[in-house]
């Protein structure tokens, strides 16, 4: 565990509780709760005093069954034979699932740099190595750069679409390709979703999963937490080949045993409500997030901000290049404003931060990013930094 970092959104949340008044730019979270649709799912659980009882390892029957809609409606995967739905505790214990299911201690799993550090700390506490790949400047993946990675030791390729950290949206033809990679060198390719529907400016969200003949290899990780406001009922899935559904049913009864009732429950309503909800959400974000693009504009060139068409994050290149987790510091203590260092996502060369802006309303955005901005003018100009 020693050589597992650290989780940062912590470290930064405690900057912000010594210092009043920071406006967070920090966790990826939104502004909004659930739908009423799932708020009112709890009633329901409460009249049956058998729902206070451990429940099935995979998932609710109920909410299998809105899921396998959901999948087939959405994104063009079809349950059967070859692949099986596991409802976890949210989308980092299905990776986590994943991980512990198909390697042995000294395999290798692939990751796309800048990466989200969960993924990599789960790979190092299952005592396996994250072998980085980096992505190009606009932070799209490299397939050539992929295949040269590998190794006798490589068991998967990791991508996420829309991107947590940077909001790249990977295009269909390149995500097709990583595909056929993991099929021609018998991997798995594991893909994570959870911020299928926040895309922008005409991109689309493309689901590897629904590729004909990739329900063998293919690992598909979902989440509720970012679309339906329940980040903290602790809600995921995953669809994994059948093969794998005897070893994750042993890793999920271990660690877990099923999924919390009770947010089984409220994700049965927030399927009933349906991707619309989200939907008429962003809006408002994508509001905010010309607020941001605006006001980052006004950086010039002391700030590069690569194209972001997904999730609710943009990952800034600072020039010059500073210590990203002092220029942290010094955003929160001297203009009471939070963001996240891109070291926490693998970025060692270079001065990166990650800004996320769906937590917040217009007003609060214009307010939080107006700070962040004439602080790293102010910064910038320092010589002692």
């Amino acid at each position: 565990m020693r050589s597992v970092q650290s989780p940062i959104i912590p470290v930064v949340a405690d900057l912000i509780r010594q210092h009043p008044g920071t406006i967070s730019l920090g966790q990826g979270v939104v502004g909004y709760g659930p739908p009423p649709e799932a708020v009112a799912q709890i009633q329901r659980f409460l009249t049956d005093p058998e729902n206070h009882k451990y429940k099935p390892v995979v998932g609710l029957a109920e909410l299998l069954a809105a899921f396998e809609d959901k999948l087939k409606a959405e994104n063009g995967i079809a349950l059967g034979p070859e692949n099986r739905l596991v409802i976890t505790a949210g989308g980092n214990m299905a990776f986590m699932n994943a991980v512990l299911a198909i390697t042995d201690p000294g395999d290798e799993i692939i990751l796309q740099t800048p990466y989200y550090f969960n993924h990599e700390m789960a790979i190092t506490m299952a005592s396996c190595l994250p072998v980085l790949v980096a992505t190009d400047k606009n932070y799209q993946l490299q397939p050539d750069a992929i295949r040269r990675a590998l190794t006798p030791r490589t068991r998967a390729v990791v991508t996420i679409s829309p991107n947590n950290p940077t909001g790249a949206v990977f295009p269909e033809a390149a995500l097709r390709e990583v595909n056929a990679i993991c099929a021609e060198r018998g991997l798995y390719h594991i893909h994570d979703e959870a911020y299928e529907y926040f895309v922008y400016d005409g991109a689309r969200h493309f689901s590897p999963g629904s590729i004909p003949g990739a329900a063998a290899h293919t690992i598909s990780l979902y989440s509720l937490s970012k679309a339906y406001g329940l980040a903290s009922w602790r809600i995921g899935a995953m669809v994994i080949p059948e093969r794998l559904l005897t070893p994750v049913h042993k890793i999920q009864d271990t660690i877990l045993i099923c999924a919390p009732v009770i947010s089984q429950f409220a994700a049965v309503g927030a399927l009933r409500a349906g991707a619309a909800y989200c939907r008429e959400k962003l809006k408002a974000i994508g509001e905010v997030r010309e607020v941001v693009l605006s006001q980052l504009d006004t950086l010039g060139s002391r700030c590069e901000v690569p194209t972001a068409r997904g999730a609710f994050y943009f990952l800034l290149r600072v020039r010059p290049e500073l210590d990203a987790m002092q220029l942290t510091d010094r955003l929160i203590r001297e203009h009471r404003v939070a963001v996240i260092p891109g070291t926490a996502f693998g970025l060692t060369q270079g001065c990166y931060l990650r800004v996320a802006y769906a937590a917040l309303h217009k007003e609060s955005a214009a307010e939080g990013i107006g700070r962040l901005v004439r602080g790293l003018k102010k910064i910038l100009g320092d010589t002692d930094l």
